[in-house]
């Protein structure tokens, strides 16, 4: 090998010379080290040491070859551009991630392939007898080359995986779109939509309906439960949580789907493709807290109030039946109509009992019964037919409820 000549010297990051033929001299044995530094990484790096196919060999020979080049190419010209190499790396970054491993590989490959590098061109270094001064300056910048690469590579690595994490979340979003929408659902749509999201199908799903955040930083610290498929953004905002009623997902944490008191409703647990249905559910008894007849804050379960959730699930309906059976309250003063009104539903939830009557109202039996002497010049007959009583359980506890 022919010792590189002293003259025209080119700086390198430091002020120490190196010889400029230095850099060809490398260049013309790039190959034979790369095939070093290629067998080095494989029997370090467990992650290269598997039999490698075309396409993984090709990758790593080129990344190789392309730290080497940049190597080489930093030796000849310290301040120049390395634009297609940086391209090739963040390449790389892009590759590990789509493949869905750690970018740890990668970096250890760098880490040993660049200290192998360094040791065959500080051997080369030797061979020629270049002073320490220029050995140092060569270390400085194989560390350089190192860092660059590995910058790049995580640059790529960070890109691919922002841009699969937004792709996912688009997948998701499509998918909760298809399984609320009004239309039927197809469970092989469901199936396909949910494997392109990595959603695992679930049997049975519950729809949790919100209040709307007061900002939009407390609406992104929402807890999320595993797996659900979320969307913020619409009114209300709401979220699919699956299995709500296996391994405990709910259990007593369901409190926690409410920061600082924001209101949830949780819709009855469904088959997965009638998701829709829990979400009417829940937004009704998001709309009944908001008027006060379900509580107004906290996490409420559409399961524990589904007598409230049927008697208003047709308002129109309900008004006609309240004006219908309610009709003979309207002839007392407002005062007489609601002691009238509580005396005679806790009448008919009793059984007629007096005393327990007296004792649920807080009131003398006497009381009681002189009460239900005026219900009874009011009602007359109609007390004592079945299906009166039944309609005056109902729009009585409507009454209770909006009071």
């Amino acid at each position: 090998m022919t010792a590189p000549t002293p003259g025209g010297v080119a700086e390198g990051p430091g002020t120490a010379p190196i010889p400029p033929d230095l850099a060809q001299l490398l260049r013309d044995g790039l190959e034979a080290v790369a095939d070093e530094v290629e067998r080095e990484v494989r029997g370090q790096v467990p992650e290269y040491a598997r039999p490698a196919d075309g396409t993984h060999r090709a990758h790593l020979r080129a990344g190789v070859v392309q730290a080497l080049t940049l190597f080489v190419d930093h030796i000849a010209d310290p301040r120049g551009r390395s634009d297609a190499i940086a391209a090739t790396y963040r390449q790389l970054g892009r590759g590990e991630a789509l493949e869905g491993r750690s970018l740890d590989a990668l970096q250890s490959a760098l880490r040993v392939g660049g200290l192998h590098a360094w040791r065959l061109m500080g051997r080369t270094a030797e061979e020629l007898g270049l002073g320490s001064t220029v050995v140092a300056a060569l270390g400085e910048l194989a560390f350089r080359t190192v860092h660059e690469v590995a910058e790049a590579a995580a640059a790529g690595y960070a890109e691919a995986r922002l841009r699969d994490t937004d792709e996912l979340e688009r997948r998701r979003r499509r998918l909760l779109d298809l399984l609320l929408g009004e239309g039927p659902v197809s469970t092989d749509a469901v199936k396909d939509l949910a494997h392109g999201a990595r959603w695992p199908v679930p049997r049975q799903v519950a729809v949790v309906a919100l209040a709307a955040a007061p900002d939009q930083q407390e609406q992104d610290r929402t807890p999320l439960p595993p797996g659900a498929l979320v969307d913020l953004e619409s009114r209300p905002p709401r979220m699919l949580v699956p299995d709500p009623d296996g391994d405990g997902r709910f259990g007593g944490r369901a409190s926690a789907l409410a920061p600082r008191g924001r209101p949830a409703a949780i819709g009855p647990t469904v088959p997965l493709t009638e998701a829709a249905r829990s979400l009417r559910w829940a937004t009704r008894a998001l709309g009944l807290m908001g008027r006060g007849i379900l509580p107004r804050q906290g996490v409420v379960r559409c399961a524990d109030h589904l007598s409230t959730l049927l008697l208003h699930s047709d308002e129109p309906l309900l008004a006609q039946l309240r004006s219908r059976v309610l009709a003979p309250l309207d002839t007392v003063s407002e005062g007489q109509r609601g002691r009238l009104a509580q005396t005679l539903l806790a009448w008919l939830l009793s059984g007629g009992n007096v005393p327990d009557v007296a004792a649920r109202l807080h009131v003398h039996p006497q009381t009681v019964r002189y009460r239900l002497r005026q219900l009874e010049k009011l009602f007359g007959e109609a007390l004592h037919d079945p299906g009166t009583r039944l309609d005056l359980i109902l729009t009585l506890r409507a009454e209770s409820l909006r009071a």
